[in-house]
Formats: C-alpha cells, structure tokens, sequence
C-alpha cells in the first residue's frame, strides 16, 4: 500500500511539474518576443526589394506600426477572453 502511495505521488509531481514548466516557458517566450520582435525595419526593406518595390522609410514606419498595433490588439484579445 505505500509502494501505491509513493507511485501516485510521484506521477501527480511529475504531472504537476511539467504543466507548471509548459506555462512559465510560454510566458518567458511571449514577453521575449514582446520585446525583441522577429521582423525589424532592416527585414522589411530587404523584402520589400527584393519584392521590386523601392522601400520609403515612410512606408516601413507604417508596416512596423501595424505589425505593433496588430500584437497589441491580439494581446488584448487573449486578456479578454480570459
């Protein structure tokens, strides 16, 4: 009877452990990607000429802010809906 104890313990730790580590490593991910987004102003003019478009600085300025404006609307989203 304690052999069934200590199993149950140790799968129910185990189980616990490894719920905790999944939402601690998601949300160390999303704050990371928060502030050191994947696309910066050097990866949209290098797309966009290679794309043959010639890239203004004021049409990168308008992409990143709707990229900016598209994560922080998505953010408040998720809040919301939790």
């Amino acid at each position: 009877m304690d052999i069934l104890w200590v199993v149950l313990i140790a799968i129910a730790t185990l189980i616990l452990g490894l719920l905790a580590g999944f939402f601690i490593a998601r949300k160390t991910m999303m704050s990371y990607l928060k502030k050191n987004p994947p696309i910066n102003e050097q990866m949209l003019r290098t797309m966009m000429m290679q794309m043959g478009q010639k890239p203004s600085q004021k049409k990168i300025n308008q992409m990143m802010k709707s990229m900016t404006q598209q994560m922080d609307n998505d953010d408040k989203k998720k809040k919301k809906d939790k």
